[in-house]
């Protein structure tokens, strides 16, 4: 018997306490096996097994032999957590593989689950059928267990009402092919035993004596709106006379007396402004009209979720200040031209600007390694390797895949890398092996789209994030007297964590990183 089939087992029955279940499950459940596995980036997250002083950080309510009256042992597969830097309970379920009635062996994918920052393959562990698909293509917001550690703290979630059991079940799989049939018409089970589709199943009527509660006294007191209702003004009369002297209508002035009332001091100031008759307060016509704009609400996609909580905790928890600097790219342009001429003659694909940035930023983090570091409560982490994430908009959101050891990678295969990550996060197809582990950020706006120069929100727990403008032609003074020429220059603007970076290491980085830049074949060495 599994943890999950007790529980809803027992919530039909006679209540018991939190600590009677615990204690039963401890002293009969020897194991509990999840019947799920997440494939992701080639690594396969198998599902936790459970056992008797077994701690586990992931504890999900995945599978079930279910002891429904009628129905045969069954697996009850519900969603797991795919991504570890899931913050919600819940995933969205992009599309089933499968469908009622297949065979479906160990290893096979069974359906694609959108997590927090892409599309992971969900696959079966155990030979048999899928008889029943709960949550069909394109489910939203499927809960799945936030427990961090030992099944008891399952047991909280359950008996607090954090999470239900069916909303953790997303299909039923059985062994047997005979059983098929046999679920045509299986509805999942809530707490109280009743299907979550079926109406409550009416009771006698009982007849009761109900007291209707005497309802308190409304109070009497004067309703600001009340003036609008009537188009009543109400003012004291020493103002109405004042304001009648000096040809002032009172509906051109504001109240600040009780309840809104004009007062003296009001058709005092009023004439002593200068100000003539404001326009008339618009009407309950025109704010009905303004109110009707007609609008479109997008959902927030899981990406566009955790992006927003991310980016706000980075500007509320980390101290940000920026560094710009201007940087001559005559000779990385050339350098660039030079190499894409080798490239073409060797079959191979064109070197961007941005490649070489890259290349620039991961040598100069290797120079000052104080920038490739990240900040923790007791301590700050500097990192051994360089792994650059580059910020890719794409129409579900912005991603950033991570180019590793950037700095001990040829331009070659940077832009290699970049293209198919890239083309990845367009797809909506990155792993988790893409994105994660990262230790500084590069986002471009210059080249792409023709920003001068902008400041970047730093990646947490990242450092540094470079942001790169686009490169202008200017006029520059010339070694002589009235002389002058012609140079490109591109701005970046390097965004801190102050607590990681101080104000003269940041500028050593870009020191280092402008000495790249403006002499190209250095970082070719």
């Amino acid at each position: 018997m599994t943890f999950a089939s007790h529980i809803f087992r027992h919530s039909t029955q006679v209540p018991i306490t939190l600590l009677s279940i615990a204690s039963h499950i401890f002293r009969h459940s020897t194991q509990v096996q999840d019947g799920l596995t997440a494939r992701a980036g080639g690594t396969s997250v198998s599902g936790m097994v459970l056992s008797r002083g077994i701690s586990c950080s992931d504890v999900q309510l995945r599978k079930s032999f279910s002891t429904n009256s009628g129905l045969p042992p069954h697996q009850e597969l519900g969603m797991p957590s795919l991504s570890p830097t899931m913050t919600e309970a819940c995933s969205n379920l992009t599309r089933w593989l499968k469908k009622e009635g297949d065979h479906v062996s160990a290893g096979e994918v069974l359906c694609e689950v959108e997590t927090d920052k892409a599309t992971v393959e969900m696959e079966c562990m155990e030979v048999g059928y899928l008889v029943k698909i709960i949550h069909g293509d394109g489910a939203k917001e499927i809960k799945y267990c936030r427990s961090s550690s030992i099944p008891y703290m399952l047991i909280l979630e359950v008996a607090k009402g954090l999470v239900r059991g069916p909303e953790l079940v997303i299909a039923i799989t059985v062994e047997d092919k005979d059983d098929i049939e046999k679920f045509k018409d299986y509805k999942p089970q809530t707490s109280n035993g009743a299907s979550p589709q079926d109406p409550p199943a009416s009771t006698p009527a009982k007849e009761e004596v109900i007291e209707k509660p005497v309802s308190p006294p409304e109070p009497k007191a004067v309703k600001p709106s009340s003036a609008a209702e009537t188009d009543r003004i109400f003012a004291s009369p020493l103002a109405r006379k004042l304001a009648e002297d000096n040809n002032v209508s009172l509906s051109s002035i504001k109240g600040t007396g009780p309840d809104g009332s004009i007062v003296k001091a009001d058709i005092e100031e009023y004439l002593a402004s200068g100000k003539k008759d404001l326009p008339a307060a618009p009407s309950r016509a025109d704010k009905t009209t303004v109110s009707a704009t007609s609008y479109t609400d997008i959902p927030h996609s899981q990406i566009r979720k955790v992006t927003a909580s991310r980016l706000l905790l980075s500007k509320q928890t980390i101290p940000h200040y920026y560094l710009t600097v201007d940087t001559c790219v005559d000779k990385l342009t050339k350098l660039r031209v030079e190499l894409n001429s080798l490239q073409e003659a060797s079959g191979g694909k064109k070197i961007s600007i941005n490649d070489l940035v890259i290349k620039a930023a991961a040598l100069a983090l290797r120079k000052v390694p104080q920038c490739n570091s990240s900040w923790t409560n007791d301590y700050i982490r500097q990192f051994h390797e360089v792994h650059i994430n580059v910020a890719v908009q794409t129409d579900n959101g912005l991603y950033v895949p991570v180019i590793r050891d950037a700095d001990k990678k040829g331009l070659s295969a940077i832009s290699e890398d970049v293209k198919i990550l890239a083309k990845k996060a367009r797809e909506n197809s990155l792993k988790p092996a893409d994105y994660e582990g990262g230790t500084f950020t590069v986002s471009n706006l210059g080249g792409p789209f023709g920003i001068k120069q902008f400041c970047a929100i730093i990646n947490p727990p990242q450092a540094g994030i470079l942001a790169v403008g686009s490169a202008e032609r200017r006029v520059i003074p010339g070694s002589g007297v009235r002389e002058f020429k012609f140079a490109s220059y591109m701005p970046v603007t390097l965004s801190c964590d102050h607590r990681v970076i101080d104000g003269a290491i940041g500028a050593e980085w870009l020191k280092a990183f402008k000495g790249y830049i403006e002499n190209p074949e250095t970082m070719l060495l």
